[in-house]
């Protein structure tokens, strides 16, 4: 049996000193390191298997070296589960554990998973969302450290990270505008959430910026799923004028967009080119052409949202500052095949 990795072994595979290998994976305040060089120990942690002694730690600061990740129904949603495992890899690189639990959306359960953190004497919670939106902390949270993860709470109180919305609609209509089309439908959601605000924003700050007229009747809303975007996306193909482009709330619809242009006779991205949001690999790389697309950052929330908790933690407690307002996470264009030069 290998000897177990030392401290030293994860400062010469990150090419650091063990000082800064200790302040990473201790967390330590008032030092600096660079993201590049967090990364690259954090990443030689997990490769050889190293995490810092949390047992120790938390003896000494009368900590249980534990967080809880509670959850409304994150465990049981495909794409979301990067969330957990950001989440999860840092919180071990750290010398931490993770506590997942799931409510469904039920009060009465969430009540109880709530209790059964609190016996386990839990340090801090992540309070989690299967999708952007604003929440109210329960009260029984309220005398503990709580993180937002892909939530944020209307009055700003506690520390929060979401997605880039507006960010991702734009860099997702920038790129069509980039191959030359003008006509752009939106095929967008019918629910009152940041998302459908944020990412119908994003559309329109890149036609502003092209020069191009917003017109409203090339936005159409339907139900999120594949069934609403095909409603959507034959509606507006069936215009005289139709986009020779469609930016898609979600990849969901973005299959529904597939469906109608097939049924068109049109082809992806010859006829028509499609970015959809989220990268929902099982859909994006399962359509023909695949389908090029937005991510959502779910694994870097994730990890944000420990290393935020585990410096809140780390503060005395009378000095522990909840950041107003939530911190916007970029979410990159996955570039695939289903956008090509508008049609002439």
């Amino acid at each position: 049996m290998g000897q177990k990795a030392s401290i030293r072994d994860v400062a010469a595979e990150a090419g650091v000193s063990v000082t800064t290998v200790s302040h990473v994976l201790n967390n330590k305040s008032g030092t600096r390191v660079s993201p590049e060089t967090r990364e690259r120990v954090e990443t030689a942690a997990r490769r050889l298997g190293y995490a810092a002694n949390g047992l120790a730690r938390g003896l000494r600061l009368q900590r249980s070296q534990t967080l809880g990740l509670l959850g409304d129904e994150i465990a049981t949603t495909p794409y979301a589960g990067r969330m957990i495992l950001g989440a999860q890899e840092t919180a071990s690189a750290r010398g931490w554990l993770l506590m997942l639990l799931t409510t469904g959306r039920d009060p009465e359960v969430e009540r109880r998973e709530i209790q059964a953190l609190a016996r386990h004497r839990v340090d801090g919670v992540l309070y989690a969302t299967m999708y952007h939106r604003v929440v109210r902390v329960p009260d029984e949270l309220r005398p503990m450290p709580v993180v937002l993860l892909d939530a944020a709470d209307a009055d700003g109180a506690y520390p929060s990270v979401v997605p880039d919305e507006r960010g991702g609609g734009q860099a997702a209509v920038r790129e069509l505008l980039a191959h030359g089309h003008r006509r752009i439908g939106f095929v967008t959601n019918v629910d009152d959430i940041p998302a459908t605000h944020g990412r119908l924003a994003g559309y329109r700050d890149a036609l502003r910026e092209a020069g191009v007229p917003f017109r409203p009747e090339l936005v159409l809303a339907e139900v999120s799923d594949t069934h609403g975007g095909h409603r959507a996306a034959r509606a507006l193909l069936d215009r005289p004028d139709r986009p020779t482009a469609l930016f898609c709330f979600n990849d969901r619809m973005a299959m529904g967009a597939y469906r109608a242009a097939g049924e068109l006779g049109l082809r992806v991205p010859t006829d028509l080119s499609v970015v959809g949001f989220d990268n929902q690999e099982l859909i994006a790389e399962g359509l023909h052409p695949g389908l090029s697309t937005v991510a959502l950052p779910h694994y870097e929330m994730g990890a944000w949202a420990v290393t935020t908790m585990v410096e809140l933690l780390d503060q005395p407690k009378g000095a522990r500052r909840r950041a107003a307002g939530p911190v916007v996470m970029p979410c990159p264009l996955i570039r695939r095949q289903s956008v090509a030069a508008a049609p002439h």
